[in-house]
């Protein structure tokens, strides 16, 4: 059912003149009711079969890409509109938006193998029926919600393709957008309710802090994007998974670093992908020696990322929609640098600021430095644009120094080394082997196993009563 609200808000333009549009705020109270007839809209999904909904997702990923979609009573949306539209409240260039249109319609298209690698090939009919015969036992699963919730971010439109597996599994969305990208949940559930779905599985709440807060604390299971203090806030909680700053790495070798050079675009690209905006960007780069040269590597080809207006075809680098979340950033990094240890080596390169205005929007050069001292503050940090320190210290130092990361790419073909790495129990993704970091195999678990986040197994014996 749709709302009309009454407190309408614009949405700008980040460059300022008319805004894109207008959206209508949810209030909390509109959260509660809806969350109280949750149930009707699980047993709405549950009533399909995952075949039917793998083949909603198929047809989906087609009408995401070139429909023409419902948007508001009074207005449809083209691809080229969203593109448009997107693009003009985020930041975000055009051509990265398309490369991120694509990463969700490959998750649509190819759901069945992500819900396969999710489950590790589970026949699905142990999920819909609840209990499956084995040759060796019997297995029962069930679900441990009857919705999923959503806290999204702005940062880059393909982290919505997280969700799609949910409904694959028959499990309703209650999504709350991010504020500069209402456009992209919007055009998927219209996507996916033009292909077949119930319209019934969405719940769709642009809304403040209180409606956010209402969605993390009542849904049953709740995937939340933030900072780290949004995280912090529901830090062991087994309802949520956070997802906050990735701390993304690549750690190179003692048997590797020699031969440097032939790393370097898979150094680069790690940093450089989708403009630095995914948590799976690499923020530290960690080698034993050669650091000073390497960091020069990669600073060489990031320098040559520049801003460029958001409708042109070689565009790649984000713009941010409020100047004065660049200028604090920058900020920050210039403080940093002051602290004995580390150098800026893509300022030399690069020549002139590294915050600068295009078109009428404030950009960040990518940024490379060169830390000596692996205890210096730009060390291991993140910033929402293509930034990346070059850390130099012994191997044997590195395992216990990475700390918490969303993905490790190690480029070594040492076994003792790599059998430190998968010993680490904060090393949720590991790539063996010279792999950009943002290369997701989407029958991986990305962050946590979805699967096991929404179903659980139960303990089940059986035996006839004839």
């Amino acid at each position: 059912m749709l709302y009309d609200s009454l407190n309408q808000v614009a949405i700008d333009d980040c460059r300022g003149g008319e805004p894109v549009g207008t959206m209508g705020l949810v209030n909390a109270g509109v959260v509660r009711r809806d969350l109280r007839k949750i149930e009707e809209s699980f047993a709405c999904l549950q009533a399909l079969s995952i075949e039917e909904m793998i083949a909603i997702c198929g047809r989906a990923a087609e009408l995401f890409m070139d429909g023409d979609l419902f948007l508001t009573a009074s207005q449809s949306q083209t691809a080229a509109d969203y593109v448009r539209q997107l693009s003009a409240s985020s930041g975000l260039p055009h051509a990265l938006i398309r490369s991120n249109m694509e990463k969700i319609a490959f998750v649509l298209r190819e759901v069945r193998s992500v819900v396969n690698g999710l489950t590790r090939g589970l026949p699905f009919e142990a999920i819909e029926q609840g209990i499956l015969q084995t040759d060796a036992s019997l297995l029962s699963f069930y679900p441990a919600t009857t919705c999923l919730g959503a806290v999204l971010p702005s940062n880059s439109p393909g982290v919505n393709s997280l969700w799609v597996p949910a409904l694959a599994l028959r499990i309703p969305v209650m999504l709350k957008p991010g504020k500069q990208d209402p456009w992209t949940p919007w055009r998927m559930i219209q996507a996916l309710i033009a292909g077949g779905c119930p319209s019934e599985a969405f719940g769709y709440y642009p809304t403040d802090h209180e409606g956010s807060n209402v969605l993390a604390d009542s849904c049953g299971r709740v995937i939340l994007f933030g900072d780290a203090k949004t995280v912090a806030r529901h830090a062991g909680d087994p309802r949520v998974s956070c997802h906050g700053p990735g701390y993304s790495k690549i750690v190179m070798g003692e048997d590797c670093v020699d031969e440097w050079p032939r790393y370097v675009n898979v150094l680069a690209d790690s940093m450089l992908r989708n403009s630095g905006r995914s948590c799976v960007n690499a923020s530290t780069i960690v080698v034993p020696r050669h650091g000073a040269e390497i960091a020069k590597a990669i600073a060489e080809q990031a320098i040559k990322l520049v801003p460029r207006p958001l409708e042109a075809a070689d565009a790649g680098l984000a713009g941010f929609t409020n100047a004065a979340w660049a200028e604090a950033i920058d900020e920050l990094i210039e403080q940093a640098l002051e602290e004995p240890g580390a150098v800026d080596v893509s300022a030399a390169l690069r020549g002139g600021n590294r915050l600068v205005s295009c078109d009428g929007i404030s950009y960040l050069h990518p940024t490379v430095v060169h830390c000596a001292d692996s205890a210096h503050s730009l060390a291991k940090t993140e910033y929402m644009f293509p930034f990346c320190s070059v850390v130099q210290m012994p191997q044997a130092e590195m395992a216990a120094w990475v700390g918490p990361s969303l993905v490790v790419s190690a480029i070594t073909d040492d076994v003792g080394f790599r059998a430190e790495l998968l010993q680490s129990a904060h090393i949720d993704r590991l790539n063996l082997g010279p792999i950009p970091t943002p290369k997701v195999a989407w029958d991986q678990p990305h962050e946590g196993n979805l699967f096991e986040f929404l179903y659980a197994r139960r303990a089940i014996q059986e035996q006839r009563c004839g």
